[in-house]
């Protein structure tokens, strides 16, 4: 298995939902990646993970390696982005994608009513 949920999910199932093999299951009111059916999107229409590509957190699901180091390295960069408050290129995508979203959902609203 190359993708694991982390205790930054926030159970939002989106990942879930968009899963093409069904892998991602809720034991014990927490999301799991079932290493059986993952397949990590290899294959698929996909071209990137779509457990990665949904999650709203964008650490809810991350990549692990079997590399100790190569591990180790991942996670220190991360840590150490969120701390410096370092720009994450899908966390602006997403704040930006939600707030036209909003935008476009408040008009149409508005022409309805």
């Amino acid at each position: 298995m190359v993708y694991q949920i982390t205790s930054e999910c926030i159970s939002c199932k989106l990942c879930q939902s968009v899963c093409p093999t069904g892998a991602i299951k809720m034991v014990e009111n927490h999301l799991w990646i079932d290493p059986n059916l993952c397949t990590n999107c290899v294959d698929s229409i996909h071209t990137v993970p779509q457990c990665k590509a949904s999650c709203p957190t964008g650490n809810g699901c991350i990549k692990i390696t079997t590399d100790y180091w190569e591990n180790w390295f991942n996670t220190y960069n991360r840590l150490i982005a969120k701390l410096t408050k370092k720009p994450d290129y899908w966390e602006n995508w997403y704040k930006l994608y939600s707030q036209k979203f909003s935008e476009q959902l408040k008009k149409h609203q508005q022409q309805v009513a």
